[in-house]
């Protein structure tokens, strides 16, 4: 009886599973370190003697967040701390509980997890062209940065303060806006700096 030698070309191998396996981890792991990352920064803050909102770097992280795990793992990782603070974990600050969700600042709170979903969909689709951002690539991320994370902050943060701190808008504009327009502009520009430096190095890992 014959036999026929057989061949690594005749063996099927499948590595597939195995790269989505990787792939799966891999999000996981950086969903979790943004998210400790949101968590960290929210304990770095600055409470004003005129006002309930404080200075605070949790925009930083949201930005980061966003622009460099992209649309859906940057949503997940601050909607993750989100869910958790209102289930009464103190992740925001120290704090928990459905009293800091729905609290003085919760309308700012709120927009977080909108915030990193829209800044990533525009860090996607800037990187879905080029590797490297040129000048005007870095100026669209920018664009989109402010719009939304600063812009988007206040227009849930500023009228919700209004209703739960019985303020009238030109007031809560006063505590919840103004006062923390620099700092967030400067934290826009550091976080489009860092997003185009770091998004290239971090898509190999992605």
């Amino acid at each position: 009886m014959e036999t026929t030698p057989i061949t690594t070309e005749q063996i099927p191998i499948s590595s597939g599973n195995g790269a989505h396996s990787a792939n799966w981890i891999r999000s996981v792991v950086f969903t979790a370190m943004f998210a400790a990352l949101f968590v960290a920064f929210s304990f770095v803050k600055i409470p004003l003697w005129f006002t309930a909102v404080p200075i605070t770097l949790q925009t930083l992280a949201v930005i980061l967040a966003g622009g460099l795990l992209g649309a859906v793992y940057g949503f997940l990782s601050i909607l993750i701390v989100v869910l958790l603070t209102a289930a009464g974990l103190p992740l925001l600050g120290g704090s928990g509980g459905i009293s800091v969700i729905f609290g003085a600042t919760g309308g700012y709170i709120w927009m977080f997890p909108l915030s990193a979903l829209l800044i990533g969909l525009v860090s996607d689709r800037l990187f879905a062209r080029t590797a490297k951002l040129n000048r005007g690539g870095m100026t669209l991320l920018f664009a989109g940065i402010v719009l939304f994370s600063v812009l988007l902050a206040y227009a849930g943060g500023v009228p919700w303060l209004a209703y739960k701190a019985k303020l009238s808008f030109g007031a809560a504009m006063t505590g919840g806006c103004y006062p923390f327009l620099f700092g967030d502009f400067v934290k826009a520009a550091v976080g489009a700096v860092m997003i185009g430096t770091l998004r290239p190095l971090l898509a190999r890992l992605r």
